[in-house]
């Protein structure tokens, strides 16, 4: 792809991002099917969940590729997207794979609007998807860092650096991570909380699984991530239960003989802690009669510290929003470059490893029936 092609398939704002996708998706003759949001977006435009299927409605053999579950990292899931309605070779193959491929645009788009992580609930869409019948997990590390999470004042004064710091020394960034992003049912104003009951988001996606997804017999499910891990590395993530075959299954189709690893949450392999939830889980839960096959691919921008960092602001600006103008709109703009980061060679990366994954993905579901 020349400079001009890539830059053309990413957009600065959620309305510039659908827009997007919508005219690419209609370019190639296909309908846009629209699940609207509602409430509006921070202009004022509209939202939605939009779905795009690329082949037969009955199709035996469907891979799904998602964006912005985690709102704001929308900007590179649907650059991706984009590029993928427009990329005449791919949709050939996977034609010639027998392979239909469904694409949700904007899972979580008030998150995506708003430049947040989380959904207008506050709540991490990817630690949503619980039996909110039976009792929640408890996140007993996060209880004991949540005040010193989202301190009164920002920036944080010296003792809560020091206190946090302290942590960090103590226990590793990594327990640091998974403390925090583990997710909680506890603090609904906290970060990475998970909700006590299903979120718009939530619904919309079992919706799109239920209508597009009936009949699929194979079903494959890429879902586009940012924000973990080395800068333009997209680090494939398994999204399955802890299923020895189906990690067989992702580790043929995805690991190109060790030299794109597939990682795992359960053995610890991945940049990602054990987490409960997941938006994947409704794979199984909708569409019961399909074998599935599912990778996050997260790509790395900035140092995890960084990341948290830019997380916490975003959450304490959530808990004050008369804060002073300028410090909103530094906090704002430094939430969106930690989950894109907006030079070529970063979206050049990722758009070459997801165009990868997903010739990968049509080519494992063709020899899997």
């Amino acid at each position: 792809m020349s400079a001009p092609e890539v830059e053309a398939v990413f957009a600065p704002t959620y309305a510039q991002a659908r827009a997007l996708f919508v005219a690419s998706a209609q370019a190639a003759g296909l309908e846009v099917h629209t699940q609207p949001h509602p409430l509006p977006g921070r202009d004022g435009e509209a939202l939605a969940l939009d779905a795009v299927l690329d082949g037969p409605p009955n199709a035996s053999r469907l891979l799904v590729v998602s964006s912005a579950c985690h709102g704001v990292e929308g900007h590179c899931g649907s650059g991706v997207q984009v590029d993928a309605l427009r990329h005449s070779a791919w949709r050939e193959h996977a034609r010639a794979c027998g392979v239909a491929v469904l694409y949700l645009h904007a899972l979580n788009p008030h998150g995506f609007s708003y430049s947040r992580r989380v959904t207008q609930e506050n709540v991490d869409l990817n630690r949503n998807f619980q039996d909110f019948s039976q009792a929640l997990p408890v996140n007993e590390a996060y209880r004991a860092l949540e005040p010193l999470l989202l301190p009164p004042e920002w920036p944080p004064g010296p003792d809560n650096e020091a206190a946090v710091q302290g942590f960090i020394a103590t226990h590793g960034m990594a327990a640091f991570q998974a403390a925090v992003s583990r997710g909680q049912h506890e603090f609904a104003q906290g970060m990475f909380f998970g909700g006590t009951a299903p979120t718009w988001s939530n619904l919309a996606v079992r919706q799109a699984l239920r209508r597009f997804a009936a009949s699929a017999q194979q079903l494959a499910w890429i879902d586009l991530h940012t924000g973990l891990g080395p800068s333009g590395v997209g680090e494939r993530i398994f999204a399955c239960r802890d299923d020895a075959a189906a990690l067989q299954r992702a580790r043929a189709w995805w690991g190109n003989g060790g030299a794109t690893p597939v990682t795992s949450i359960y053995d610890g392999s991945s940049s990602s802690p054990f987490l409960t939830g997941l938006m994947w889980m409704s794979a199984y839960e909708e569409c019961p009669q399909a074998e599935y096959t599912g990778l996050a691919l997260e790509f790395g921008t900035v140092p995890m510290a960084e990341v948290m960092h830019a997380l916490r602001a975003d959450h304490w600006l959530h808990l004050h929003p008369q804060a002073d103008a300028a410090l909103a709109q530094a906090i704002k703009a430094r939430l969106r470059e930690v989950f894109y980061v907006d030079t070529l060679a970063w979206k050049s990366a990722v758009i070459e490893q997801s165009r990868q994954a997903l010739w990968q993905a049509a080519e494992g579901l063709r020899g899997s029936l």
